[in-house]
């Protein structure tokens, strides 16, 4: 049986085509995965005795909050990879990853206000799991914005890169605040060490969305990724024929 040489997909031109196939599965299961995940959660899983029917935001903010802290995680070990390896694709993958990545900080934050006005009787407090998450969407916008400032990609991939890597203190942080500080924020109703603290149809609802937004980032960051290789590979000949194929 011949081996994989999975370092292969380490080079643009062998990842291009690769990402191409692969995006369109994830697309489709994150789709079906989340029409499944909303019916289970607004249509199936019971009224909570003492939330109501508000709770039912947790099914969108939960899975985002999940996803936020993930993928902050999986885009630093990506820039990682960049600098000790000097992988040009390792670097496009950090960037592909940030913006899917303060899109699920920034509607953690405002599906969380939205929970909080009827919970806790206002939009905002400065609570420890909060502010940290706040700052993750800024590790995220910063990221990005460094990136742009700097016209070098060589640099602009390392600066970067130390940025997000500062960055990956805040993500414990935000999930063991609840535990480190007294905050208003619940603690978690779903951890591997310990049974789930909700019905098995509210759960089996979260699991799905978790799911749909595992997928979706992966399908989102691998046609994203797609788009930087034919910018920053340009002068590549490979590259050229392509365009020219209209591939």
């Amino acid at each position: 049986m011949s081996r994989i040489h999975w370092f292969r997909f380490s080079s643009p031109a062998s990842f291009y085509p690769l990402a191409g196939v692969m995006t369109p599965w994830f697309g489709w299961a994150a789709a079906l995965l989340a029409v499944a995940g909303l019916y289970v959660g607004f249509f199936v899983a019971p009224t909570d005795y003492q939330q109501g029917e508000s709770y039912r935001i947790i099914f969108i903010h939960v899975p985002a909050a999940w996803m936020a802290m993930f993928t902050y995680l999986v885009m630093a070990g990506w820039c990682a990879a960049s600098l000790i390896w000097k992988t040009r694709m390792a670097a496009m993958m950090a960037q592909a990853l940030a913006p899917t990545g303060a899109m699920f900080a920034f509607v953690s934050l405002w599906t969380g206000a939205f929970w909080g006005r009827p919970t806790w009787g206002t939009y905002w407090v400065w609570d420890a799991r909060l502010t940290s998450t706040l700052i993750l969407l800024f590790l995220y916008l910063g990221f990005m914005a460094l990136r742009a400032a700097i016209d070098d990609p060589r640099r602009a991939d390392k600066a970067s890169a130390l940025l997000a890597l500062v960055g990956v203190v805040n993500v414990p942080i935000i999930y063991f605040s609840v535990r480190w500080w007294n905050t208003l924020h619940q603690g978690a109703s779903v951890s591997l060490t310990s049974s789930p603290k909700m019905a098995q149809t509210m759960l089996l609802a979260m699991l799905l969305m978790a799911f749909a937004a595992w997928f979706y980032t992966i399908a989102v960051a691998l046609n994203r990724v797609r788009s930087l290789i034919l910018e920053r590979e340009a002068h590549a000949d490979w590259t050229r024929r392509l365009v020219r194929g209209g591939r």
